[in-house]
């Protein structure tokens, strides 16, 4: 029982940090979104494995609805499509597996996310270096010291944390923040 205290404990220290931190970029971040949705852009999600997961729940989220009835919001998780995916990894590179989406779908004035747990993965880091290079709003979503995603996004993240758990429960607590403070600034409150 108290190993079980002792995580929880490290996983409330990590996310608190987090939204003391962050909270007012995450709050910048719902009005630049909502913004983006009322001139017709979308919110182009990616990441890998946990963080590919994120991608997607991030976007059933804002397609389906959150906390209530409402119209859905354009999101879309370049994580779904295996056919693209292993297209351009084995015709290309893995590394170019989100920039050749972002640059199928991306447009000025959309938003890409990009999720990485370190900071450091270099498809994910491509991806938001194309994104901004053709005027897409570039937002980094990670951990630790941000690994090179500073170098590359508009916005960054972080979850003041070393320990991947830690960051990826951050994330979470972020992906239900952010859809229901987005539900509400474009549908009003409940």
């Amino acid at each position: 029982m108290e190993r079980l205290k002792s995580i929880l404990e490290a996983s409330h220290r990590a996310t608190r940090k987090f939204i003391e931190a962050e909270g007012a970029k995450i709050l910048a971040l719902v009005e630049k979104t909502r913004e983006t949705f009322s001139r017709g852009g979308k919110l182009l999600i990616f990441g890998n494995g946990g963080s590919a997961a994120d991608a997607q729940h991030l976007a059933a989220e804002l397609v389906n609805r959150f906390r209530r009835e409402r119209a859905p919001l354009p999101a879309l998780a370049l994580t779904t499509d295996t056919s693209i995916l292993t297209a351009v990894g084995n015709d290309y590179d893995f590394a170019l597996i989100f920039v050749k989406q972002i640059e199928a779908l991306g447009r000025p004035g959309d938003i890409a996310l990009g999720i990485s747990t370190s900071g450091r993965s270099e498809n994910v880091i491509r991806a938001l270096a194309r994104a901004r290079e053709i005027g897409l709003y570039t937002v980094g979503l990670t951990g630790g010291d941000g690994g090179n995603l500073p170098e590359v996004a508009d916005l960054v993240l972080t979850v003041p944390s070393r320990e991947t758990p830690r960051i990826q429960e951050g994330h979470l607590l972020f992906l239900h923040i952010f859809a229901e403070l987005l539900e509400e600034a474009c549908f009003g409150e409940a």
